[in-house]
């Protein structure tokens, strides 16, 4: 792979829902097809809101596809989760200090997989940089647009294959 290519990592949970993603996408564009197959038959499209909207349809749905095919293309897939240290894959909850509120973050390792209502954070983020590679018990400062904030790790962990992983972040004042 070349250097100055972009890499995005994954666990294999991540990978499988890219993929089910991308299957959909190209399910989906059979549908459009039909779509525009239909307006066209109903003859004049300078003026055919159906076909319009069928194509612009189109072109969304491709424009997605090619970007997820080139994602996973140059997709890294991390088969162990190092729970020492907080990195990709993991989900590690913080002792916010500054606010006295808990939260736990799943660390992601491409934009395309933030939700940060889910609790998923990009390794690259301010706060995923902040924390990484930090270790249980350790205390980190993190500098954020509104000032500094001091977490402390309580604890890493790897994810259930379908449980802690997708849900939302938990944030509670301790």
């Amino acid at each position: 792979m070349e250097d100055n290519k972009p890499v995005d990592r994954f666990t294999r949970k991540q990978l499988r829902v890219l993929e089910s993603r991308l299957a959909d996408l190209k399910a989906k564009s059979h549908e459009i097809a039909q779509r525009i197959k239909e307006a066209r038959e109903q003859g004049d499209l300078s003026e055919n809101s159906e076909y319009d909207s069928a194509m612009d349809d189109q072109r969304k749905n491709e424009g997605e596809i090619v970007e997820l095919e080139a994602l996973l293309n140059r997709a890294v897939v991390i088969d162990k989760i190092d729970t020492k240290h907080v990195s990709v894959g993991c989900l590690v909850t913080v002792m916010n200090i500054t606010k006295n509120r808990e939260s736990t973050y799943e660390i992601v390792g491409s934009p395309i997989l933030v939700d940060v209502l889910m609790g998923k954070i990009s390794d690259a983020s301010p706060v995923g940089k902040g924390l990484y590679g930090a270790k249980t018990g350790q205390e980190v400062t993190v500098e954020l647009p509104a000032g500094p904030v001091v977490y402390k790790i309580l604890s890493i962990a790897k994810p259930e294959e379908e449980g802690e992983a997708t849900k939302p972040a938990r944030k509670r004042k301790a």
